[in-house]
């Protein structure tokens, strides 16, 4: 009769054994937090001159070559900043994002949520940028950054790109 009973004793044994064991193991880690939701583009006054699409050829120094910048600015309050650099025969380089943009007063705000496709930090202060508005009219703006560097863009057509 004993031999009829042991496998029971043993399955028995080893359950309370397992249980025992998970409860003295660590605690599981917290969940992580929710990822922060992205930003609702806010869309722009009917009659701001700033919306459109916006290139701008430029030397700066210490950068051999030409920079490119395509600023996309919709009438939605959704922005697409292009930059290439463009160096002779070279392959061009770039950076693509795309966000929200927003006038403050004399300023416009240009706030990345995707850099080349990926989501960025909204954290990190680098994906927010802020232009002073010098001058907007139906074919140039010209803007000047938080550092300084002048920028003069001529209104293109609304589906234009930069050329690879």
């Amino acid at each position: 009769m004993e031999d009829v009973f042991f496998p029971w004793r043993s399955l028995c044994a080893g359950a309370l054994a397992g249980a025992l064991i998970a409860g003295c193991a660590a605690p599981s880690a917290p969940p992580p937090p929710p990822p922060k939701t992205p930003l609702a583009c806010q869309a722009a006054s009917a009659d701001d001159p700033v919306a459109g699409n916006w290139l701008s050829v430029r030397k700066q120094q210490g950068v051999v070559g030409e920079l490119r910048t395509l600023f996309t600015l919709n009438p939605d309050g959704t922005m697409a900043y292009t930059e290439q650099l463009k160096r002779g025969k070279k392959p061009s380089q770039g950076l693509s994002e795309t966000g929200c943009w927003k006038r403050d007063g004399q300023a416009v705000v240009l706030q990345t949520l995707l850099s080349n496709g990926e989501p960025v930090n909204l954290d990190d202060p680098i994906y927010t940028n802020r232009y002073t508005v010098l001058k907007a009219d139906s074919q140039e703006l010209s803007l000047r950054s938080a550092d300084g560097v002048s920028i003069k863009a001529r209104r293109m057509s609304p589906g234009y790109r930069l050329p690879f």
